[in-house]
């Protein structure tokens, strides 16, 4: 795409919920909607009851890193459209005695070179815009099947010389149900406070309740995962929507299928992120989302593809390692 056309992507993704990880309110820091990794992008985001030691559920429920997940770092990167990269570092340590887990992350995205244009639509020059968001969080159990956690996020965004900062704070829970092989999982994200907006206005956060619920099936090697997202807009769903429609546009779904131990299989689906970007009523691959994960010895790697109809897709890597085993 030309630049112009980053300009006009960066907007939308600004204004449309459909950019990424779910969630109806507009932001100022749209690298929040953005997925961690490719296994949760893979997923279609339903990541929030996700508790089998991959270290990018943090960004998902601060309550799921725990011993799991310690030292197992992680490294993600996206190619999403028009030239936009973004990327993803992400790290646990458990600290035995304070029977903590203590994590690490670091977001970021450059949104490519924009045209700059006059009053009169004439070519000015260019410029560049990013958004970095830093996240430290801790972890503790409450009892065999239960743990707790937090997040905070120190949050910088830039579009040409206007600049925004924030602050906030992600809480969550965890609920294991060991003998039916069974989670499930709560987190309030991204409650926080403005520091410094664009110009006259206050920076907007994208405040998202989620509950979620995953579990293994007993007879096939399938995981399925569930996400309600949004709950603190429950009432707004998809516009001109039926209230099937309203209904699926705050849930997402995934499931993986494991075969053998070194190949797996992703697919999810997001029914509002379909509806938004599909460009007409005949079928349309938007909001569906799919990757395949390979594991060699300690180290796994993942990758996604998620549709954006007829403007293309995106493509997302990860590479997770286990420290303790190398």
């Amino acid at each position: 795409m030309k630049p112009a056309a980053s300009a006009f992507l960066v907007l939308m993704l600004v204004a449309a919920p459909a950019g990424a990880q779910p969630g109806a309110e507009l932001s100022s820091f749209p690298l929040l909607r953005f997925d961690a990794s490719a296994r949760a992008a893979a997923l279609g985001s339903a990541f929030t009851a996700v508790a089998d030691g991959d270290v990018n559920a943090m960004f998902y429920n601060p309550a799921v890193p725990g011993p799991a997940t310690s030292r197992s770092p992680s490294l993600s990167y996206l190619s999403h459209l028009s030239g936009i990269n973004a990327g993803t570092l992400a790290y646990s340590h458990t600290v035995s005695g304070l029977k903590t887990t203590l994590s690490g992350g670091l977001r970021f995205v450059h949104w490519g070179t924009i045209e700059e244009r006059n009053a009169r639509g004439e070519r000015t020059g260019s410029f560049t815009a990013g958004d970095g968001v830093l996240t430290l969080g801790a972890a503790r159990a409450l009892g065999p099947h239960l743990r707790y956690g937090a997040n905070v996020h120190l949050l910088y965004a830039q579009i040409q010389r206007a600049q925004a900062t924030a602050a906030a704070t992600d809480l969550g829970v965890l609920v294991r149900v060991p003998d039916r092989q069974l989670t499930l999982g709560a987190s309030l994200r991204h409650l926080g406070v403005s520091i410094d907006g664009f110009g006259p206005d206050e920076a907007t956060l994208p405040l998202d309740l989620q509950v979620g619920v995953s579990k293994r099936l007993a007879h096939l090697p399938v995981l399925l995962s569930l996400t309600a997202y949004d709950l603190i807009q429950v009432g707004e769903g998809i516009r001109g929507g039926s209230t099937v429609d309203h209904v699926l546009a705050h849930l997402t779904f995934g499931g993986e299928l494991h075969l053998g131990d070194a190949l797996r299989l992703r697919l999810g689906y997001n029914h509002r992120r379909s509806r938004e970007l599909a460009l007409d009523d005949a079928f349309d691959p938007s909001g569906l989302s799919g990757g395949v994960g390979l594991v060699v010895g300690d180290v796994s790697v993942d990758y996604a593809y998620g549709s954006w109809s007829e403007l293309g897709g995106l493509h997302q890597f990860t590479v997770r390692a286990d420290l303790d085993a190398l």
